[in-house]
């Protein structure tokens, strides 16, 4: 399996850490990808301070680790930004 361009993998997930111009464009991504995520019933784990978003993907009924899901939610990010 491939990491997808701009993705890390760190501790059993996808990792990636973005950076915006500020809050409000940063939380106009994450409601993209919540909406992208909750088609595909696969959810990540993020945070966001300010203007910044951290993503980790993995899935739980695997056992937490990365699967395809997490590639595939990975790639269809990438597409968001």
């Amino acid at each position: 399996m491939e990491t997808p361009a701009n993705w890390a993998t760190k501790d059993k997930t996808l990792y990636r850490k973005i950076e915006f111009k500020d809050f409000k464009e940063a939380f106009a991504f994450m409601k993209k990808v919540a909406a992208e995520a909750d088609k595909m019933n696969h959810h990540p784990l993020w945070m966001n301070m300010y203007n910044k978003v951290e993503i980790w993907l993995s899935t739980h009924d695997a056992g937490d680790v990365v699967t395809d899901k997490d590639v595939q939610l990975a790639e269809k990010i990438n597409t968001l930004l």
